[in-house]
């Protein structure tokens, strides 16, 4: 796998990297009749219909680049991870939320009392069900969660797309324009870079301009037929229900504050924007969230320098931050899920850094989580049980997901979400 400079794969910046014309290729290419797509300012959406109605939330986190479980969830009772890992392990010593056998790295410390409270918890040795090392096709395959099926279409887009009252505001993509294959579909979703991006362009600063531009866009698209027509009135609706949140200066809940420090910066603005949603009550049920890079083939560190201890650190204080800032009361109905497109190799390469793996670990957090504890099925990371050098997948990815759909949203079908899986719960959540 080639590398640049920093220790990150072209392959990565690649498919990190999706430039809009693909996107928007894309979107052509899964028919005009099914949905179309429009713009307003920095936000791409696709068309919407309907109300919503306010309820339980699912927050899920996209660890982009391949996040290293072991090195996050460490398993200090196993002697191969030592074994493997001369340089880069981190010692048992310094683990939080440590039971006799896993430890969080000690740059989520700031999550400690979650762990403490029983609403954090850990899925080790999970991942698809055959090994992809691509960054691109991975990310593909684990976000459409359908592997017998070639259509592009996301298990988030599928879950919504079961309620027949779907609206915009239902399902959002936070941090880039961009819409992840978690949310592309027919159903109607929306992606922002931040809430604020969420207003017609042009007339921000101008009451008058604005009103006018405004009065012109519906006397174009008021009665306009066909997609594009639903499109611009789906638009227009969606600035109606969401940009006057955006506009409303945000206060946190007493005593919490935001991590303004690089790396945590763009992950903080996502969940900042996020309890916003939230208490603003305007039907969102999914908020999709991308937080990387963690393809550290190079400089990944130890506990106390390097990329690895600084992208957790990031990771714990925005998360500390908004899972506080909900209270108790919002985070009985808020579950905050993580996923990665794969994990890293068991062995650190010659560069103190890791490759590619396959097998990973999922953190859950939430007052409907059965926390404090961790769970799946311990593979063993002796030479006699790697694959090919990596964690052994042990949990179908899907089956986590289906069981926070399955409490977060009862009325939704795993098997309409996730085609083909045969469900069997952890007993991870409550």
């Amino acid at each position: 796998m080639t590398t640049n400079q920093h220790g990150c794969c072209r392959e990565y910046e690649s498919a990190a990297g999706l430039s809009r014309r693909r996107f928007l290729q894309g979107v052509a290419a899964s028919g005009a009749t099914a949905m179309a797509t429009t713009m307003f300012g920095d936000a791409v959406r696709q068309t919407a219909f309907a109300a919503t109605s306010d309820g339980n939330v699912l927050v899920v986190i996209s660890l982009r680049g391949g996040i290293d479980g072991l090195g996050m969830v460490v398993p200090h009772g196993d002697p191969g991870y030592y074994a493997a890992r001369g340089s880069i392990a981190v010692p048992k010593e310094s683990l939080v939320a440590r039971d006799d056998f896993f430890g969080l790295h000690p740059k989520m410390a700031p999550l400690q009392w979650l762990y403490d409270a029983g609403e954090l918890a850990a899925v080790h040795a999970v991942g698809m069900e055959v090994p992809n090392r691509s960054h691109f096709l991975a990310m593909e395959e684990i976000e459409d969660a359908d592997p017998a099926s070639s259509e592009r279409r996301g298990w988030v887009n599928r879950m919504i797309g079961l309620d027949a009252d779907a609206a915009p505001s239902e399902a959002i993509h936070l941090t880039t324009s961009i819409t992840p294959t978690l949310l592309e579909g027919q159903a109607p979703t929306m992606s922002a870079e931040r809430l604020a991006r969420i207003s017609l362009a042009g007339g921000e600063d101008d009451d008058v301009w604005s009103t006018r531009r405004r009065a012109q866009l519906d006397l174009v698209w008021g009665n306009a037929a066909g997609p594009l027509g639903a499109a611009g009135r789906s638009a227009l609706q969606t600035v109606d229900r969401l940009a006057p949140v955006a506009a409303t200066p945000y206060s946190p809940a007493a005593g919490v504050t935001y991590p303004r420090e690089w790396p945590a910066t763009d992950l903080s603005d996502a969940l900042k924007d996020t309890a916003q949603l939230i208490k603003a009550g305007v039907g969102t049920e999914v908020v999709s969230i991308d937080y990387g890079s963690w393809d550290m083939h190079s400089d990944y560190g130890t506990t106390e320098w390097g990329e690895m201890q600084s992208m957790i650190g990031g990771f714990a204080g925005a998360l500390d931050a908004f899972l506080r800032d909900l209270g108790p009361e919002l985070r009985a109905r808020v579950n905050v899920v993580t996923v990665s497109e794969f994990g890293r190799r068991v062995a650190e390469n010659g560069n103190r850094g890791l490759d590619h793996g396959w097998g990973n670990m999922m953190l859950l957090a939430g007052g409907a989580v059965r926390g404090g504890q961790y769970h799946g099925s311990w593979p063993w990371l002796g030479s006699g049980n790697l694959v090919d050098g990596d964690l052994k997948v042990t949990t179908d990815y899907r089956n986590v997901l289906g069981e926070v759909v399955t409490r977060t949203f009862p009325d939704r079908s795993i098997a309409s979400v996730f085609p083909g899986l045969s469900y069997s719960p952890l007993g991870v959540m409550r």
